[in-house]
């Protein structure tokens, strides 16, 4: 997570900005290289489009990614912050507790987003209605690392 300039509360921005700077370590949220369905297709492939949808294919646009982000992202900077404090200024120990509540975001998006619902042959072949959640694979392998 590039560090932004971002009024963060308790006036604790040039300790956040120079713990994060000296930190080496990255915050990587979402769906791994090495995670795949049965076929060998990537679920992060599967995820970007629906993501996007794929509208030659009848796939309709659901961004459970994209609108976390805008929605959730804008907290991240002070919540970030409150680790920091919390976890004595440990930025692993703090970005892996980020980790796990934006990864928990993300799993809230896709069971909770307001999407075009499938067709009625995916309902058929599916039995429900819940866009995005078919064999519960993609949603199962949301996950963080701090590299």
């Amino acid at each position: 997570m590039p560090v932004k300039h971002v009024k963060i509360a308790g006036g604790i921005e040039k300790k956040l900005s120079a713990t994060l700077r000296a930190a080496p370590y990255r915050l990587r949220v979402g769906f791994m290289e090495s995670d795949r369905y049965p076929r060998g297709i990537p679920i992060a492939t599967v995820a970007a489009i629906n993501d996007f949808g794929a509208p030659s294919r009848g796939i309709p646009p659901r961004p459970f990614f994209r609108n976390m982000v805008r929605d959730k992202s804008p907290q991240w900077p002070n919540t970030l912050a409150d680790l920091l404090k919390a976890n004595g200024y440990d930025a692993k120990a703090a970005l892996d507790k980020m980790g796990l509540i934006i990864a928990d975001q993300l799993r809230d998006s896709i069971l909770h987003g307001a999407w075009t619902p499938n067709a009625p042959s995916t309902v058929k072949r599916k039995g429900s209605n819940q866009p995005l959640i078919d064999t519960r694979r993609m949603i199962d392998s949301v996950t963080h690392e701090v590299i």
